[in-house]
């Protein structure tokens, strides 16, 4: 019988939660042996916006970018760590641009079953609603999404996938 999940993709965002949600889909692609995705978006728009609103010149705006760039990697590669020493196979993927858009094209592309994406916070206002990208990533992606929260049962899931 053909397994109900294939393919599994986490977003990377640089948060503790994010990594839970990163070691809860590792310890998924391992019990349906699914390829694995992670993703990491750079917000361009956020870029453009703080520019626009001459917060940033052009020549910090850039520097920045190149910081974020540096964090996507390093994000990056700790998930191809975690992934390794549980021994499941990671592919990972640096996009730019507007973050629910990324993600919700990159689902599509890739075909993904499952979309792993770390607990939420809190929303205070609509107008957090509204901006807040990873929710609307949530919302707008055409396939399961999987909100991952309860820090410590996923760590001691994780920990005890040998």
């Amino acid at each position: 019988m053909k397994s109900p999940v294939e393919r599994i993709m986490v977003y990377i965002d640089g948060t503790e939660q994010s990594i839970t949600a990163a070691q809860y889909a590792i310890c998924c692609a391992r019990y349906f042996e699914a390829r694995f995705l992670a993703v990491y978006v750079i917000d361009t728009r956020a870029l453009n916006e703080l520019r626009k609103a001459r917060i940033f010149l052009e020549d910090e705006e850039i520097s920045y970018e190149h910081d974020l760039e540096s964090d996507a990697v390093r994000y990056l590669n700790y998930v191809r760590q975690l992934a390794s020493a549980k021994g499941v196979g990671v592919e990972t993927m640096n996009l730019k641009g507007t973050i629910h858009q990324e993600i919700s094209k990159a689902v599509k592309e890739q075909n993904i079953d499952l979309l792993f994406i770390g607990e939420l916070s809190r929303i205070r206002s609509r107008r957090d609603e509204f901006y807040d990208e990873t929710e609307r990533a949530m919302r707008t992606a055409g396939c399961t999404v999987v909100i991952v929260k309860d820090e410590e049962q996923v760590l001691r899931l994780y920990e005890a996938l040998s």
